[in-house]
């Protein structure tokens, strides 16, 4: 692509680099047949080579972004399914997240989508204020068509509304270390996190007991919490670097004092953004060093897991149906590793058509696009459907929330699958009665 660029604002290095990520792409358009906005909408501007195109534009002539520029920016989910696609290997996601904050900071929102999002960034990633929230939305539920009705933000507090639990678990506070049953082979730190403890406690419980078999010990870590994905992808980049280098200093003790082998993350879009942690913080001199170590030994669960030869005593005989969420497949690039601890643990996986195609959760995407979240999860729902799974198993608890919500199958994490294939309890919903895959 060609950039028009002035040397002064090549002076700036920032600039620059986004510059040599431009000149990259060589306009051959095959991001468009796997971007999910574009699949849907058949829209150029809702592609990412149209986004690319108004980064360009407004990179080089310095204006403001203006309400035109920032629908199809704020109608991207940061998916990445385009750079799995793109074979110049444009990094995509540096320049999405640099239109980001500069809308975030330079384009003057309606009072109420800024409030909305807002509040989203100072609810979801404090668990206490999550709790809360979730139980006084069961009580509003009843009012969601209603408040459907009010003109811009009504769909958006209608969904937030309905993806709320009709009832959360109890909570798990056991403050770990988690010991290893039998010698001890190895020390991680587990991500507790904010939304998913909340959400599904009961994924990190399984995690831990199906590591604490395989002889790792667990600990958790005082003084993380959010990965500091939610602001990242909202521009909030202040609040993000925030919880970023909290969550450093929280593992870093950890890994100058007894040390660590990894720390998991079962949450795959916290996990993505948390092996980015050196990208996003190269430039911070006091944490550039400490961060791109962290990022090193952040991984995805199946990631570690493939690797410790786990035993399944108890293999479950049924068909699951394998979401590979977008964070997984196109952010961290792990796409088999889960597939085969699945068919370890006695599974028949099966893989949907479309499975590059985001279910449309995308963090709060799915109450800030309602519309456009709820094409992409209803096409995602039939094609899972389509398997006549027995179940539906995925790696990220905004999948599994946002499936659960229209497919008729029951959705389980990963390692809660392998946990019960290890004689551990069954996931919620989820029996060996309708099984379809004899003994």
């Amino acid at each position: 692509m060609q950039t028009h660029f002035s040397a002064e604002q090549l002076a700036d290095p920032h600039v620059a680099g986004l510059e040599k990520i431009l000149r990259s792409c060589v306009h051959c358009g095959f991001c468009t047949a796997t971007c999910p906005t574009y699949v849907v909408g058949r829209d150029e501007r809702d592609s990412p080579r149209g986004r690319i195109y108004l980064i360009k534009e407004l990179l080089e002539t310095g204006r403001a972004p203006d309400a035109h520029d920032v629908e199809p920016l704020d109608h991207c989910l940061s998916c990445l399914s385009c750079e799995t696609t793109c074979p110049s290997g444009v990094t995509y996601r540096r320049l999405i997240d640099h239109a980001r904050v500069e809308v975030e900071t330079r384009y003057a929102r309606d009072p109420l989508d800024r409030a909305l999002r807002s509040l989203l960034v100072w609810l979801l990633p404090h668990r206490g204020r999550f709790r809360a929230a979730l139980g006084l939305a069961r009580l509003g539920q009843p009012l969601a068509p209603l408040l459907a009705r009010l003109p811009k933000i009504g769909p958006r507090l209608e969904a937030m509304l309905r993806l709320a639990p009709a009832r959360l678990p109890a909570r798990d506070t056991r403050p770990g270390p988690f010991k290893a049953a039998g010698p001890k082979r190895g020390r991680v730190a587990l991500l507790t996190g904010c939304a998913q403890s909340v959400l599904a406690p009961g994924i990190n419980a399984a995690m831990i007991r199906v590591l604490n078999r395989a002889g790792i010990e667990v600990v958790l870590p005082k003084g993380e919490g959010c990965c500091g994905s939610l602001a990242h992808h909202l521009g909030r980049e202040e609040v993000a670097l925030a919880s970023a280098r909290a969550n450093i200093d929280a593992w870093m003790r950890e890994i100058e004092g007894e040390g660590l082998d990894a720390i998991l993350v079962t949450a795959s879009g916290c996990g993505a953004t948390i092996k980015d942690y050196g990208a996003m913080l190269a430039d911070d001199p006091a944490y550039a060093g400490k961060a791109a170590r962290v990022a090193a030994l952040a991984k995805d669960p199946s990631e570690y897991l493939i690797g410790l030869d786990l035993a399944f005593p108890a293999p479950r005989r049924l068909r699951a149906a394998y979401h590979s969420a977008c964070s997984l497949q196109h952010g961290m690039k792990i796409v088999d590793a889960p597939k085969k601890l699945l068919a370890a643990a006695g599974f028949t996986v099966l893989t949907p058509a479309e499975a590059h195609l985001c279910c449309g959760s995308a963090g709060v995407y799915n109450i800030l696009q309602p519309k456009i979240a709820g094409e992409l999860r209803d096409r995602k729902a039939r094609n899972l459907e389509r398997l006549r799974p027995d179940v539906i198993a995925a790696g990220n608890i905004g999948c599994l929330t946002q499936i659960g919500s229209a497919a008729v199958a029951p959705v389980s994490h990963l390692v809660e699958l392998l946990d019960w294939a290890q004689g551990g309890p069954a996931p919620a919903g989820v029996t060996e009665r309708s099984a379809t895959v004899p003994s």
